[in-house]
């Protein structure tokens, strides 16, 4: 017992250390959790309604485009936040601890909107020309995959080589195979996303590869520079 109550400590600094270091991440993640519990108090038709009115869709983006780019990314189509949790503690998380917050957000924003914009834009084009309903302009687009995707993809400059090459394969036929397959906007969405994330490689410039030790701890968590 008495060995292990050490070992336990260590494991919490090492947890509180690699919580705090990336905050972002994890103030993101409680909002993402009370909007959550929010959602499931709510009457499945009310629900509906009101994730359409704070979504991405062409409607809202030409009546109010910087509140629902906004505003769509604190809300999880379908409800459930678990599996964000995990998500975004292996891939949020270890970019933001490497790239820093400010990097780690401007990744976010540019995946997040320039996604949506393109998918959007594809959506309209499709609409225009009778390759998709007129309904589709009032479409349910809300959730935090888009961000997602790209931090995934920026994530390829972090992984030492010669593993980045796999990596980067692995990210490509994962996004790729559902718009070969389904060529959905959503899907167009997220391999859309995942360009962009590859494209922010600026973003990572003389952050290195490997990971540094904190100078605080011994927990090999890096703080955000």
């Amino acid at each position: 017992m008495r060995r292990f109550l050490p070992q336990a400590r260590r494991a919490v600094r090492a947890g509180i250390v690699w919580i705090t270091s990336a905050p972002g991440t994890y103030l993101w993640l409680a909002a993402l959790f009370v909007t959550t519990v929010a959602l499931h108090r709510m009457s499945p038709q009310f629900e509906e309604d009101f994730l359409r009115q704070n979504s991405t869709n062409i409607h809202e983006l030409s009546t109010d485009p910087v509140r629902v780019l906004v505003v769509s990314a604190f809300w999880i189509d379908g409800g459930t936040w678990a599996p964000y949790a995990v998500l975004y503690t292996v891939f949020h998380a270890p970019a933001e601890h490497w790239l820093g917050t400010t990097r780690w957000l401007a990744v976010v924003a540019l995946a997040h909107i320039g996604a949506t914009l393109i998918s959007e834009g594809v959506l309209g084009w499709a609409i225009r020309h009778g390759q998709a309903p007129q309904s589709a302009v009032n479409t349910l687009d809300v959730g935090v995959s888009y961000a997602l995707a790209g931090v995934v993809a920026v994530l390829t400059y972090r992984v030492p080589k010669p593993w980045h090459l796999p990596y980067l394969g692995a990210v490509l036929i994962f996004f790729g195979t559902p718009l070969i397959a389904e060529r959905s906007f959503t899907d167009l969405g997220h391999f859309a996303a995942v360009l962009i994330g590859l494209a922010c490689y600026p973003l990572t410039r003389g952050r290195g590869r490997r990971r540094n030790l904190d100078r605080h701890t011994d927990s090999g968590v890096r703080t955000p520079s």
